[in-house]
C-alpha cells in the first residue's frame, strides 16, 4: 500500500534513536500526535515550537494515522 508522500516524517538511527521524526529535527511524530491527543491544538503547538510549520503536524497525524492501522506503508517520495 502507498500513501501521500510524507516528505517531513524521517527516520535516522542517530536522531532519536531511528524514531520518525520532523524533518530531522528532535520532534518525533508521537510528541505531535501526544500534544494534540492531550489537548494542545495546532496553534498552540506552533507557538511553543516555533521552528515547525503547519504541514508538519499535518504529516505528523497522517503518519500516526497509518501505523495505527496496522498496515506497513511505503512513505517514501517517488
Amino acid at each position: 500500500m502507498k500513501m501521500k508522500c510524507l516528505d517531513r516524517i524521517t527516520f535516522d538511527p542517530k536522531v532519536m534513536g531511528g524514531k520518525p521524526c520532523i524533518r530531522g529535527m528532535r520532534v518525533t511524530a508521537g510528541m505531535i500526535v501526544g500534544m494534540m491527543a492531550s489537548g494542545h491544538d495546532r496553534a498552540k503547538i506552533l507557538a511553543l515550537y516555533p521552528y515547525l510549520e503547519a504541514e508538519d503536524i499535518a504529516q505528523a497525524l497522517s503518519y500516526a494515522a497509518w501505523r495505527a492501522e496496522e498496515v506497513e506503508v511505503d512513505i517514501t517520495c517517488a
